[in-house]
């Protein structure tokens, strides 16, 4: 017999069974499709050297007049803004003591790392963090400045809280440190992931349900989450339905984010919003689900904004642009994006578009799409004038009119998700391949640890193993970059996991060992393979790829279950010309 010619559809498919899908491939991990043939993704190396406290859901970058390339990171308990490799806690304060509340406030205990910081009312609880300056001398033998920095508080009383130092004590003190100490107390954590539970004390005390609430009544408690966008040189951001905050641009960022409600002149700002976002075009502030005009409950369908050029006046006068509008369907708010021409907002089943009218009426809704779906407030992006999006059982697309984006991935995908912590969701572009990734927490998991990529131009799918919690393509900055185990990441930077080999594969489905008809009764010796292989972008001395040989007689048979049939494995490198093999099957596939 002629040698047979292997010529595979590019992309994955996984809704049909292994054999049905004859010339494609059915499995893989770090791979991508280029020009319809397959190859590793490119690598990732540690962009800062620190490491993130807590973890990282929202990243935001933006350019001031100043030339700051600034990356605002969100995490469950810090905020950071990242400068040239370098992480600057800019956490807002919930509260700051100064003299004379702070007078000498120092404790040590001879022989021991723990250190009492006394404030009466301090208002800290377990797990919070404090930002300590001004100690002078070395309490206790403590060096001033393993305490003049940022600390974990590790218990409370109501007059005191302790923090850990790395030198031990070498005397017993009180009532030492100065009387130039200022402590200032961060905003307290929010959890990592959501937390679900039944009735009163679901999550914590003071967290879950009012007392005497049934256990019947489910308890969800979000991540915490932050959404940043840039006004001007400044920056506002706010919790996910928690309060707003404003960043003045400082050159050398020593002042943090202040309540916006906080600034002179500021009315009726909102004390709880979703999601803030600026209308760049128009220079107004808006909020997403918001505490309405005049005070009242948290109202999830209701849309705010501030005065233009004014983010801090929120109340609607004749003499300024200030307003409201409520959506008429759904249940939540769920996401707001801003595209070249409108800003589309998501609920749980509907999709319209928010519009800047320049009347009196300021902005305009209309409904573009219902019985919809999204699965949650980070699982959409958007490119070339495109948006993608990740609903909760298929993808959709929206182009002037919303699609449904065909997946030959659904099934893999939907039926191994944790429904329970789809706010982790985040979908981000890669704008240099042409892709829009997701990355999502599988059923095993409660944290991102999968991925699955969509290839607009080839229009091809792929998914791997990756575990990311926020990622960003931004065209500031050279390399797409990401979070993964509180580190930031450039991607498509070398060919390795950081400094380690990145391990990736692909598997094709089984493939007929004769094209002749009635080919399913036939069986074949296969004596000798020819790769066609290219190692281009390849930085080692003596690349190569391991060929994996998978003959069998049945497609419901496990591979390797008949004796004479067993797995071939075998090494191919650049110079290859050919593989002697033996082996007598009806269909077998490959893995390399």
């Amino acid at each position: 017999m002629p040698f047979i010619s292997l010529k595979y559809k590019p992309g994955l498919v996984r809704d049909v069974t292994n054999y049905t899908n004859k010339g494609g491939f059915y499995e893989c991990d770090k791979i991508r499709f280029r020009s319809g043939s397959a190859e590793k993704i490119g690598g990732w190396l540690k962009y800062t050297s620190e490491t993130l406290i807590g973890i990282c859901r929202q990243m935001f970058n933006y350019i001031t007049s100043f030339s700051d390339n600034i990356m605002w990171l969100g995490t469950n308990k810090k905020v950071y803004a990242e400068v040239g490799g370098n992480l600057i806690n800019q956490t807002p304060f919930r509260t700051t003591f100064t003299t004379p509340t702070t007078d000498n406030c120092v404790d040590t205990t001879n022989g021991s790392t723990t250190v009492n910081i006394n404030i009466v009312g301090h208002g800290c609880v377990t797990g919070d963090y404090v930002q300590i300056s001004g100690v002078t001398g070395d309490p206790g033998g403590v060096p001033n400045a393993q305490i003049n920095t940022n600390h974990e508080v590790t218990r409370v009383n109501d007059d005191n809280f302790t923090i850990v130092v790395t030198t031990a004590a070498t005397s017993t003190v009180s009532n030492a440190g100065g009387t130039t100490i200022t402590v200032g107390c961060e905003i307290t954590p929010g959890p990592e992931i959501n937390l679900i539970g039944y009735g009163w004390g679901a999550g914590g005390w003071g967290t879950g349900q009012a007392w005497g609430t049934g256990a019947s009544v489910p308890v969800v408690i979000q991540q915490r989450d932050w959404w940043f966008d840039s006004f001007d040189n400044d920056t506002v951001m706010n919790i996910r339905n928690g309060a707003i905050y404003y960043w003045v641009y400082s050159a050398t960022f020593s002042g943090r984010p202040v309540l916006l409600s906080s600034l002179a002149g500021a009315s009726d700002v909102p004390d709880e919003a979703m999601q803030i976002l600026v209308s760049q075009n128009d220079k107004h502030l808006l909020a997403f689900g918001a505490t309405p005009y005049g005070g009242g409950d948290f109202d999830p369908l209701l849309i705010r904004w501030a005065s233009q050029d004014q983010p801090e006046v929120w109340t609607p006068l004749p003499t300024n642009s200030a307003g409201f509008i409520r959506l008429s369907n759904g249940d939540r708010i769920v996401r707001a994006l801003r595209t070249r021409q409108e800003i589309l907002v998501w609920t749980e089943s509907t999709l319209s578009s928010l519009q800047f009218t320049g009347t009196t009426d300021v902005f305009a809704l209309q409904q573009l799409a219902d019985n919809i779906s999204i699965f949650g407030p980070r699982a959409v992006a958007n490119m070339n004038n495109v948006t993608y999006w990740m609903g909760v059982d298929k993808f959709y697309t929206y182009d002037g009119r919303v699609n449904t984006l065909y997946c030959p991935l659904r099934d893999y995908i939907f039926e191994d998700i944790d429904y329970d912590q789809a706010a982790q969701i985040v979908c981000g572009t890669n704008e240099g391949w042409n892709e829009i990734w997701w990355f999502y927490p599988s059923l095993n998991s409660n944290a991102n640890d999968r991925y699955v990529i969509y290839n607009f131009v080839e229009q091809v799918w792929y998914y791997g193993t990756i575990e990311r919690s926020a990622w960003l393509d931004s065209p500031l900055r050279r390399y797409p970059q990401a979070i993964g185990n509180h580190i930031m990441y450039n991607h498509e930077q070398g060919t390795n996991d950081d400094i380690l080999p990145m391990s990736s594969f692909i598997t094709s489905s089984d493939f007929d060992l004769t094209t002749e008809a009635g080919s399913g009764e036939q069986f074949m010796l296969t004596k000798r393979i020819i790769p066609d292989v290219s190692f281009s972008g390849s930085t080692a001395a003596t690349p190569t790829i391991n060929m994996t040989l998978k003959p069998r007689n049945f497609p419901g048979a496990a591979y390797d279950s008949e004796p004479d049939l067993p797995i071939i494995e075998t090494t191919v490198d650049q110079y290859t010309n050919q593989v002697f093999i033996r082996t007598r099957a009806r269909q077998m596939g490959f893995k390399i």
